[in-house]
């Protein structure tokens, strides 16, 4: 009972601060994009959906281990991440560019990036 008291309350703090940074416009939102944003160093944090393919987190996550970004795992599905982040259509990977007035990135555990 704690522990889904708990998820909720985290995803809804990642809920809000992810819609900081969409009213702030300094995102990417398909995958081709994340990508090309990722092996530019240009972004500082990558959120991927639970619901994309395994093959394609698994590249995503190598691209942002070699630039050195945060990866958070959304734990929800592609349709929620798509409305949270204010779309009407499923989306799999955000690239944050920049965090705007959002504490996300601080507010993700650090781990070796």
């Amino acid at each position: 009972m704690v522990t889904a008291k708990r998820t909720k309350k985290s995803r809804d703090s990642i809920n809000s601060r992810l819609h900081r940074v969409m009213k702030s416009r300094k995102y990417m939102l398909r995958n081709d994009q994340t990508q090309k944003l990722t092996r530019q160093c240009k972004a500082k944090l990558v959120i991927l959906a639970n619901s994309g393919p395994a093959l394609r987190e698994s590249e995503m996550e190598y691209y942002a281990m070699l630039a050195k970004t945060g990866v958070h795992r959304y734990c929800g599905h592609d349709t929620e991440l798509g409305t949270v982040c204010g779309k009407y259509y499923r989306v799999c990977t955000v690239a944050v560019t920049n965090p705007g007035d959002s504490d996300i990135i601080r507010s993700m555990p650090r781990t070796d990036w």
